[in-house]
């Protein structure tokens, strides 16, 4: 969904509120109280109900809304999405509870992706902290700030599992692997909803893009995509069923085919799979204009698409106006039911039932709520403490970082003085003017003990054209100078500093949606920049920026430290200072793997071995699966991630070599913190399944444990092995584990793991 921000105001004749007092019990009560309003809805308004416009007379995407106001006063809309502001959707609600006949409120949501004034890491970055704890705290922030802002439903969490880094959009998910975005996504969606939607601190969740949207051929975003059912029920489905069983209330279709059918008017998915697979219970609502571009999916006209989306189990129509002008006349023709209309109108009601909106419309219009609960310094903590934990340290030789606050320190490059970079791809509430630019910061945060000497170094790149591309939305950074005089500049503050810090990468919007690149390396007037810097011999520090995984092969061997910052929120430049200054030790793992090069793209720890492995350890063999200009192995492994001190990990036990369907096995492994620092280890475990009945993976992740070690601190760490964590769909597709041999590994990182063996009997 491509949306900006527009506030919609309108000049509304003040009448007395009919209040529709519903008590908010139990289902019977709520059965009832819809099926007498909905007795009382003419065919229009039912199908009102399932429209959703964009707000006021933003055009974005491909489509304009109109005349808001006059399609609630009929009863046209269900609800309205991307108004910012509490007195705003006020003064709109109002249309809907005083001017329109049956005064059915609106739903009003937004793409509370990852915080609303205060913005945490995006998704990406939080997957990389592995801490479930905090991600679902950032939700509930995030719920409490945008709900004080008259927002009742966030198009989040987005939980596509994505192997492909071209694709923009993983800077959206949790990553590569299905077990932990699984973890993520119920997160997520607790946080959001709470225990009781009627709270006010609370938001309705939206699960997001259903289904295999991360999957694209050639990492190209809206692209085909083809996969095999056991695939799809392995490896990408896993995350979208845990927000459904942590009991979401939504669910968003994806642009993509799914079987050569758009994801939107595709009956096995949202229906077959969706609804009598997995029980969901809530409402579907479609990505923008994802019904009018199922013509260009060759799927028929306007009318056509729109009674396939509906009969295929879709409730509510983002933008494409298509169940608003082509239901009635698809009713008449016979190419819809009463009945389906009826089932998607039911659902939206229920929605608005469950957040309290038939008690109280305004329940999210209380003004007073917008000074203390928005953008508060309690929020702002929470959100600087977790970015903290979702930089990944990819290289420290020498232990160069952290650096010490002495002496004088060049800030360089493109990200080191830009606010609005800051919070990343989809903070669409983000207040970038209250933000600090990371050359704010670490004046801050050295003031009276060392000197910050800055210069921006180089444009993002050279193309002016791509860089605006890559910088809409307010992240513009263009400097008019021309490239020598700006790396001139930096070449002078650097000859004067006893280190450099590079603040390179990617811009916020270099990532996101329609965001896809082929060339993941770094940027061509950044990469000439460092090349500068490094013949100065000065020791330099990247503070790399990025919203996917990328290709770091030359950093990697050209520069002693690398700290990946992601994209930190609106806290980010503080955290950056905590991290590299040492007041915090970086404790992120990686959730993406990260390749040598493009070509091997995709590359995926979780992968299915083939009949001709190469060996452990060589770069080619004839006739094994290899390449000839570079080896299989990634640059940086899923799960890793380096810490200012360091971790020795004891003798892997296993507390029996066999179990049985209804046992369990303990692994259990004692962690020592042998640096310096107190520091945190996410401490993983995985499983390899050694003869299935279909091909199984080399390793999965099965387990994991975030701890906290004082320096000199040992820990036993334990998981417990039982037969749910050996099962897979299987070419029935049905949810079975299988006797035989396994593997349990476990260690700091895929890569790098003890190996004990085990059967089930």
């Amino acid at each position: 969904m491509r949306i900006g921000r527009f506030l919609l105001t309108a000049v509304i004749t003040a009448s007395a509120v009919t209040a529709m007092a519903t008590p908010q019990a139990d289902k019977g009560k709520m059965d009832q109280f819809i099926d007498n309003l909905m007795g009382k809805m003419t065919l229009q308004e039912k199908i009102g109900q399932l429209n959703l416009p964009v707000s006021g007379e933003i055009v974005t995407g491909q489509a304009k809304s109109s005349d808001v106001a006059g399609k609630i006063r009929k009863g046209q809309v269900g609800g309205l999405f991307n108004v910012k502001g509490v007195e705003n959707i006020r003064e709109v609600q109002k249309i809907a509870v005083e001017q329109s006949r049956l005064k059915i409120p609106l739903l009003f949501g937004m793409d509370v992706i990852h915080g609303y004034e205060t913005v945490f890491p995006i998704p990406l970055a939080l997957s990389c902290s592995w801490d479930m704890e905090a991600i679902k705290e950032s939700a509930r922030i995030a719920a409490k700030e945008s709900s004080a802002d008259g927002i009742c439903w966030t198009f989040s969490p987005m939980v596509d599992i994505c192997r492909d880094p071209r694709w923009g959009r993983m800077a959206e998910g949790g990553g590569e692997d299905p077990y932990l975005g699984s973890e993520i996504s119920a997160a997520m969606v607790k946080g959001y909803q709470g225990d009781d939607l009627t709270d006010k601190n609370t938001i309705m969740a939206c699960v997001k893009h259903f289904a295999l949207y991360g999957a694209p051929e050639a990492g190209r975003d809206y692209n085909t995509v083809d996969m095999s059912h056991l695939s799809m029920f392995n490896n990408y489905f896993p995350p979208y069923k845990a927000a459904i069983d942590a009991g979401v209330g939504s669910v968003m279709t994806s642009f993509n085919v799914v079987d050569g059918i758009p994801a939107t008017g595709n009956k096995w998915l949202m229906t077959d799979v969706l609804r009598d697979r997995w029980g969901f219970d809530g409402f579907v609502v479609t990505d923008y204009t994802a019904i009018s571009e199922m013509i260009a999916h060759g799927m028929g006209d306007l009318q056509q698409v729109s009674a396939m989306s509906l009969s295929a189990g879709t409730d509510m129509d983002m933008v494409a106006d298509g169940f608003l002008t082509t239901l009635e006349k698809s009713l008449k023709e016979g190419k819809v039911t009463m009945a389906e209309i009826d089932k998607a109108c039911r659902r939206i009601l229920e929605a608005k039932y469950k957040l309290g909106l038939f008690d109280d419309p305004y329940k999210y219009c209380d003004a007073s709520r917008v000074k203390k609960d928005i953008f508060t310094a309690e929020n702002r903590a929470v959100a600087r403490k977790i970015a903290t934990e979702t930089f990944v340290l990819l290289k420290n030789e020498n232990n160069l970082l952290p650096l010490q606050r002495k002496g004088k320190i060049a800030l360089v490059g493109p990200l080191a003085n830009t606010k609005a970079n800051m919070p990343g791809t989809w903070s669409v509430a983000a207040a970038s003017d209250k933000y600090n630019s990371l050359y704010e910061s670490m004046k801050q945060s050295l003031a009276g003990k060392a000197e910050v000497l800055y210069a921006k170094g180089s444009n993002l790149m050279y193309d002016a054209q791509r860089e605006a591309e890559a910088t809409m939305f307010g992240r513009e950074m263009r400097d008019s100078r021309s490239a020598q005089e700006l790396l001139d500049e930096a070449l002078n503050v650097a000859s004067q500093a006893d280190v450099i810090v590079a603040a390179v990468g990617e811009s916020s919007e270099m990532s996101g949606e329609s965001s896809s690149r082929t060339n993941l390396e770094m940027p061509d007037a950044q990469r000439d920049l460092l090349t500068a810097l490094k013949k100065t011999g000065k020791p330099i520090v990247l503070v790399y920026f990025a919203g996917r995984s990328t290709v770091m092969t030359w950093e990697q061997e050209n520069f002693p430290a690398i700290l990946n910052v992601w994209f930190g929120g609106s806290e980010a430049a503080d955290a950056i200072c905590d991290v590299v200054f040492g007041d915090v030790s970086p404790s992120g793992k990686l959730t993406t793997t990260f390749p040598k090069n493009v070509g091997q793209i995709p590359l995926y720890y979780n992968h299915l071995n083939t009949g001709r492995p190469l060996e452990a350890g060589k770069w080619f063999s004839k006739f094994r699966s290899n390449y000839l200009d570079i080896d299989n192995d990634p640059l940086y492994p899923f799960g890793y991630g380096l810490s200012y001190t360091t971790f020795r990990y004891g003798d892997l036990q296993l507390s029996n070599n066999s179990m049985n369907e209804k046992g369990k096995i303990t692994a259990s492994v004692t962690v020592t913190n042998t640096g310096n620092y107190d520091a945190d280890e996410i401490v993983q475990m995985y499983i390899r399944d050694m003869v299935g009945s279909v091909a199984r993976p080399v390793k999965e992740l099965k387990g994991f444990e975030r701890i906290h070690l004082k320096k000199g601190e040992s820990r036993t760490v334990s998981f417990d092995i039982t037969a749910e964590q050996l099962k897979f769909y299987n070419s029935a597709l049905n949810w079975v584990c299988e006797p035989g041999e396994f593997e349990v590994m476990v260690g700091g990182n895929s890569r790098d793991v003890q190996t004990k063996k085990f059967s089930l009997q």
